[in-house]
């Protein structure tokens, strides 16, 4: 590399040494020029140029100089440095000669630009085709290999670049158009068996000298299996004929303008119309009542499904579930799958007369199917599930149709005997004579028509389970007395026997009614009362949760859709604020029966529950009777049996406050209530 110092720094000498610094064959190394603040000044400080105020110096100093650029324009000085080096292997360039050169190294890097852009649009043009490409110098090594020969061969070019190409590709067929010279066009080559390919070859020259040989290709596997798929089209056409014909529920099709082109012989079991009766025409003309289902999808290509209607003749009763047919997002039609309801009632009878079985031996809910997000609920829920993993005996508090059998389930399948039985009794719908046997069960011979050998109790068959006690507080004081000892000795005695039973049983009780009351009025045993609510858990009503009310309501809306054979999807808002509005004294089990009705007096095409389709709600009145004067309640005019315990329950917390000055813990205690229960009771009444 040539060592090159330039006189004079300003603009002509800074534009050389820009120009300098992007060639490989000369080396500025030194710049003088004698004013201290130049153009080329700050260039030179970074590049690490050494700097002269005086070129006699620089050339002193600087050893092994090739050339000197003489960029001022000054021919005296031109002389005086030639004088100077004339001795010396240097030469001298003037300014003149110094622009030439100039303009020559730009119109270069200009050209080279250029070049350089040229190569770059080429290069892309390559990279993005979606055609592969692989080129091939005359000694077969590889020269190119575009983004798509990569994909295509998995290897990369950087792999392959002056690599022969037989050692990477060995079925390439390159090397033969090298040596013939001649263009191959649309071969067909298979390079393996996941990976065939169309291709051709073409032989590159410079003039008439060869350099080399290019391969264009496509992947065409994924075309050849489109062909194979084509090919076997009439066959599957054939197969899905076959499945369609083989189903046992009633198919048929019609195209985009609502004619039929396809039934099964199930669709004429069940209708009765034959397939010229049907294919060829209007989708309308196997309905016997209610409107065309196909018609529906067709105009708003949605599915429809559950729809209820009679079909044919006979006006066989039909549930119809269509559905659009759409290829490369046009509509072709729609498909309907229609099922005979008597099968359909029939199997539900079979399916309900198993469930009532299994219904007597498990538990079948858990706290994921108790609808809800209020804060009462969760704190019951919360309170249930710290019950569920404790030995203790459980007493569900709350109004009717709250939800305490769904809590007895839950708690016993959350609990550590949830693969053991589940046994539910409702002591208030069985007479005290048989509740006692039914519980407990008997000898042989115990009584008349007793049956022989004896009989095992529910509390036996819970054995290493749970036993559901719903109505507890129904329940006589005979009754109450032997429940006491299945809890304090955890062993029962059979109707007509003598010997004890033990057993392994965890007791959940729940009753609608206030014990406080009927154990103030001396019906209820308070030592049974203390033995059941070891923990107890108030289950809020549907009036303070009404938040849940949406939850709750599209939940039964399923439920009835399934026992009715309906497909509502939901209610209004308008609905919804009348359901707010109601103070629902039978709670979850009144909103049921509400939107069950609603549902019943619904047309079949009717999706959403409107505020015309509920019943008259309104706020049933308990009348005041003068009569009773056993208990001191004050009976006013519209107070419902809830608000008037509520407000004897608020009464006896005060009474207990007072009479423990105030201390919650003592007033726990006296109550036989949890502390945390007691604050809930007190939150919920406002006490401070």
């Amino acid at each position: 590399m040539k060592k090159v110092v330039i006189i004079g720094g300003g603009k002509e000498g800074t534009a050389l040494l820009e120009v300098l610094a992007k060639t490989n064959q000369l080396q500025v190394i030194g710049v003088v020029d004698k004013n201290p603040v130049y153009q080329g000044g700050n260039k030179c400080e970074r590049a690490g140029i050494l700097q002269f105020a005086k070129w006699e110096v620089a050339l002193e100093k600087l050893a092994s100089i090739d050339v000197v650029i003489e960029a001022t324009g000054d021919y005296e000085l031109l002389e005086e440095i030639r004088k100077y080096v004339k001795d010396e292997p240097v030469t001298v360039i003037p300014s003149s000669i110094a622009s030439i050169l100039f303009y020559l190294l730009e119109e270069k890097e200009g050209l080279i630009k250029e070049v350089k852009t040229h190569n770059e649009k080429i290069n892309s043009i390559l990279q993005s085709t979606h055609d592969g490409m692989i080129a091939i110098d005359i000694e077969e090594k590889f020269t190119l290999l575009n983004k798509r020969a990569e994909e295509i061969t998995g290897f990369s070019e950087e792999q392959v670049l002056g690599v022969k190409i037989n050692n990477i590709l060995r079925s390439s067929e390159l090397p033969r158009v090298l040596k013939t010279k001649k263009i191959e066009t649309n071969r067909k080559q298979i390079i393996s068996k996941d990976l065939t390919i169309v291709t051709t070859r073409v032989p590159m020259f410079n003039g008439k000298e060869l350099i080399g040989a290019l391969a264009v290709f496509k992947d065409i596997t994924e075309i050849e299996k489109m062909a194979e798929e084509v090919t076997s089209l009439k066959s599957i056409q054939t197969m899905l004929e076959a499945i369609i014909h083989s189903s046992n529920d009633a198919i048929s099709v019609v195209d985009e303008s609502g004619k039929g082109v396809m039934i099964n012989p199930a669709y004429t079991r069940i209708t009765g119309l034959t397939k010229d009766q049907v294919v060829g025409m209007p989708a309308s003309t196997d309905i016997s009542e209610g409107e065309s289902v196909h018609m529906k999808v067709l105009k708003r290509t949605e599915a429809i499904r559950g729809t209820k209607m009679k079909v044919g003749p006979l006006r066989k009763d039909v549930i119809v579930n269509v559905a659009p047919v759409i290829v490369d997002n046009q509509l072709k039609g729609s498909v309907a799958v229609i099922h005979d309801m008597s099968e359909m009632q029939e199997l539900t009878y079979k399916l309900e007369k198993a469930k009532r079985i299994i219904r007597t031996l498990e538990a079948k809910y858990t706290f994921k199917d108790i609808i809800g997000d209020s804060a009462e609920l969760q704190f019951a829920i919360e309170q249930a599930k710290l019950a569920a993993i404790t030995p203790a005996t459980i007493l569900l508090r709350g109004e009717s149709g709250t939800g305490k059998e769904l809590f007895a389930h839950a708690i016993h399948n959350e609990s550590n005997r949830k693969y053991n039985k589940f046994i539910r009794v409702n002591c208030a719908a069985i007479s005290e004579t048989l509740l006692e046997s039914e519980l407990f069960g008997y000898e042989d011979g115990a009584f008349s028509g007793a049956k022989r050998g004896g009989k095992k109790g529910l509390f036996q068959e819970a054995d290493q389970g749970s036993i559901f006690l719903d109505e507890i507080g129904e329940v006589s004081a005979n009754m109450q007395a032997k429940l006491l000892r299945v809890l304090q000795e955890q062993e029962i005695v059979r109707v007509g026997g003598t010997t004890p039973i033990p057993i392994d049983v965890r007791i959940i009780a729940a009753t609608n009614v206030n014990i406080e009351m009927k154990m103030i009025n001396q019906t209820f045993r308070a030592d049974l009362f203390y033995r059941l609510n070891r923990m107890p858990i108030f289950i809020p009503s549907l009036r303070e949760r009404k938040n849940d009310l949406y939850k709750l309501s599209l939940y039964l809306i399923s439920k009835l859709n399934q026992d009715y054979g309906r497909n509502i999807v939901g209610m209004t808002m308008e609905a919804l604020e009348k359901l707010m509005q109601y103070e629902w004294p039978g709670n979850i089990r009144e909103l049921e029966n509400i939107l069950g009705r609603a549902i019943i007096h619904m047309g079949y095409t009717e999706l959403n529950i409107t505020e015309a389709h509920l019943p008259i709600l309104f706020k049933e009145e308990i009348q005041p009777n003068h009569q009773q004067e056993t208990v001191n309640i004050e009976f006013q005019e519209k107070q419902t049996l809830q608000h008037m315990m509520d407000k004897q329950e608020e009464k006896i917390l005060l009474n207990a406050l007072n009479h423990n000055s105030g201390n919650k813990t003592n007033t726990a205690k006296m109550l036989g209530i949890s502390i945390r229960n007691l604050y809930y009771k007190l939150d919920k009444y406002g006490i401070k």
